[in-house]
């Protein structure tokens, strides 16, 4: 039995559990006009949520098993606390935080205490997840349950070593939509931000990471299952690099605590991207003069590092991957995006080194690192790529090991708003940066 996790039952069945308090709610309120869903939030007229044999449900989170307004919600919750465990809450990581992140470490650890909601604003390549070892570790030490949640699975699988390295005699699980494995009893959950739909007042640290990323922003059914799942006493930590203005707004309204750090780990600044008109990039993979004139950029920044190359579609993607190897037979090239059934294991290899050049959809932009790579946007125009993606696509480059001499490359045909935004909002927070270095 997982505390603080929602089960469906009955109207009326029976259910005990020793050792356990049981909160039972309706599943589905049933008004005059609406159907309101109480796992997921959503308001449903009633004549799209009827059943044929008269009574409804909620199709809004029908994926996740059919609620009605015949069944109940049920979730356990422990009678006696958890007493402290501080051998689990033992933190082996064994590198040093900077100045600049222990001061927010201790900030995150006092917000806590006081029961305030954080947003942590710190660029691509600040050590973000390092600065919460702190955390998450009084949390565990005082028996808490803890939830880092995040919208994208590649950043799961990133996070979840990362954290059981951290904390190896905690019980840490990984949930995500095809995770393999089942649940079981945790202390610490990585999940994606949809898993959290099964909870409720569950955690008591909620972490959300990547928080202005698809599909989490602006979705208001990931919205309700993250205010769902934290316990009415709890805390929530929002990370982002590239904060929205309703983020920024919300946390204001809110009076959260807002924390920035403006500087990358190893103190150098993000990488200025280069912009380049480039007529027809859309044709690119069909025209043989157009694909050798990219062929020698490819080259070019592949004399120093491996090379990253974000396609604004995934049909696009595929064709120029086709005629990259045509034209460069000696490169190892592959493709990946969120539909490649073997994603999992080609983001690996390009880790281990293996690709020379990766094209990939945006499903990269971001909480994925990787030693010695440049980057290329082709069709940085393209409404795919808003201010933020560009801004963490940037921040691709020189996330760790020694200066390569890493490059950003924007091709595009017509400069937009979003890259113009990009690239001002990058200026700025290496300005931040470089005046941080001088105080210091």
């Amino acid at each position: 039995m997982i505390e603080g996790k929602q089960t469906v039952v009955k109207s009326g069945e029976a259910v005990t559990a020793e050792g356990y308090i049981i909160h039972r709610r309706k599943a589905l309120v049933v008004g005059h006009q609406w159907l309101i869903c109480a796992r997921c939030g959503e308001q449903t007229r009633k004549q799209k949520g009827q059943l044929p044999a008269g009574f409804y449900y909620c199709p809004a989170c029908v994926s996740y098993g059919r609620l009605t307004d015949l069944d109940e919600l049920v979730t356990y919750y422990e009678e006696n606390p958890t007493p402290p465990l501080t051998e689990v809450a033992c933190c082996q990581w064994e590198g040093q935080l900077t100045k600049q992140q222990q001061q927010l470490a201790q900030a995150l650890q006092e917000a806590f205490i006081n029961g305030q909601n954080v947003l942590l604003w710190a660029v691509t390549g600040s050590g973000k997840t390092e600065m919460l070892f702190p955390v998450i570790a009084d949390a565990l030490k005082a028996g808490l349950k803890i939830a880092v949640a995040t919208p994208r699975i590649d950043v799961c699988r990133e996070l979840f070593p990362r954290l059981v390295a951290a904390f190896p005699l905690a019980e840490t699980l990984l949930r995500y939509g095809k995770a393999e494995e089942s649940w079981r009893g945790f202390r610490l959950l990585v999940c994606t931000t949809h898993q959290l739909l099964h909870f409720y007042r569950g955690f008591s640290l909620l972490i959300i990471d990547e928080s202005d990323a698809f599909p989490y922003e602006g979705n208001r059914q990931l919205a309700f299952a993250t205010q769902q799942a934290v316990k009415t006493s709890g805390v929530s930590i929002y990370l982002t690099a590239t904060p929205t203005m309703a983020l920024l707004a919300k946390a204001k309204a809110e009076n959260w605590q807002i924390l920035q750090l403006p500087q990358r780990y190893h103190q150098r600044p993000l990488i200025l991207p280069q912009c380049r008109f480039w007529e027809g990039w859309r044709l690119l993979p069909e025209r043989p003069r157009q694909l050798l004139r990219f062929r020698k950029l490819c080259e070019k920044l592949l004399q120093n590092n491996r090379l990253l190359v974000f396609c604004p579609n995934i049909a696009y993607m595929h064709s120029l991957a086709q005629a990259l190897k045509a034209v460069m037979p000696s490169r190892k090239i592959a493709a990946v995006s969120a539909q490649d059934a073997t994603r999992e294991e080609k983001v690996q290899k390009m880790r281990e080194g293996h690709w020379d050049l990766l094209l990939t959809s945006t499903v990269l932009e971001r909480g994925v690192t990787f030693a010695d790579v440049s980057v290329i946007v082709i069709g940085a125009e393209h409404a795919v790529f808003t201010k933020s993606v560009l801004v963490q696509i940037a921040g691709r480059v020189d996330r760790k090991g020694a200066f390569n001499h890493g490059q950003v490359w924007f091709l595009f045909q017509e400069q937009t708003t979003s890259i113009r935004r990009a690239l001002k909002e990058i200026r700025h927070l290496n300005r931040l940066a470089t005046r941080m270095a001088v105080k210091k």
